[in-house]
């Protein structure tokens, strides 16, 4: 089943959970709804905002623990967590053309009939 077939109305909301090891759930809402535009591939990214969290980092709880060692580096553990999730990573980047890059690498849809 495909996003644009559960999704399919404005206002049609989904709640999935990313990873149930660390059990990221998240919430999609469709704003709007519109005539696919000829030679653009689907899915893309309009807009965005903040980095996602880096991969096996905890969950929710480790995510926030990240954050608070990148607010306050001198605390308890804060190093190592730092170490941990690379210098190059920033919780505010967001960048639309890699995300699109990205999802243009997904092999296209099926369709169903």
């Amino acid at each position: 089943m495909t996003l644009g077939a559960l999704l399919t109305r404005k206002g049609a909301k989904l709640r999935y959970n990313y990873d149930f090891g660390d059990d990221w759930w998240l919430d999609i809402r469709v704003l709007a709804v519109g005539k696919p535009e000829p030679k653009v591939r689907y899915p893309r990214c309009l807009a965005g905002e903040r980095a996602g969290p880096p991969e096996d980092c905890g969950g929710p709880p480790g995510f926030e623990e990240l954050l608070a060692a990148r607010k306050n580096p001198k605390r308890r553990g804060a190093k190592e967590l730092l170490e941990w999730a690379s210098s190059d990573w920033n919780p505010e980047a967001f960048d639309l053309a890699v995300v699109n890059k990205s999802l243009a690498a997904l092999p296209a849809p099926r369709q169903l009939h």
